[in-house]
């Protein structure tokens, strides 16, 4: 019998399930809130919800301290570069929660001066749907980021880009046509 089949337990786990129960537990969060979804990030943090159970209780304002990316809000032409300096100067690994219809899609804003999906500037691991997403949905999309930590490999992403929906798209109302 080799060790192989021994059941790990606090004092003989893995040194990545240490690693990946680190980077959960103190996930910090770069806020960049650039329109009405900023509210509900905000509201997010406040005492009724609580974020500092997931040991995200305080948004840091330096790229250098945060590790997770939470972009709320529509993306201007002239916001992306700024948006990939910020993501650059973040510390590795580094995550990223599209938050709101306008950050993943451009929203109903179909025009020259915004991007049209945050994920051509910086790839984005969670996309939290809503206008504006409460905040259940960003928590949702937290432990969504969390089980994604938490499940893949130290050394790489789970391909570049390649992020979580969390919901399908809503199907068309059909008016008039039978149910």
């Amino acid at each position: 019998m080799g060790l192989e089949n021994l059941q790990h337990n606090f004092l003989t786990g893995t040194l990545e399930g240490m690693v990946k129960w680190a980077r959960v537990s103190s996930s910090w969060a770069a806020n960049f809130g650039l329109a009405c979804c900023a509210i509900e990030m905000m509201a997010a943090g406040a005492a009724n919800y609580d974020l500092a159970r997931f040991g995200m209780e305080v948004f840091r304002a330096s790229p250098r301290q945060a590790d997770v990316m939470i972009v709320a809000g529509r993306v201007s032409q002239k916001m992306a570069p700024v948006l990939r300096q910020v993501y650059d100067q973040m510390m590795e690994p580094k995550w990223v929660i599209s938050m709101g219809v306008c950050a993943s899609t451009g929203g109903m804003f179909n025009n020259y001066a915004l991007v049209q999906g945050v994920d051509q500037v910086v790839p984005v691991d969670v996309y939290a749907p809503g206008c504006p997403p409460g905040p259940e949905t960003l928590i949702h999309a937290i432990l969504t980021l969390h089980q994604k930590i938490r499940l893949g490999e130290l050394t790489r992403r789970d391909g570049e880009g390649a992020g979580i929906r969390l919901a399908e798209p809503p199907q068309p109302l059909r008016l008039g046509a039978p149910a």
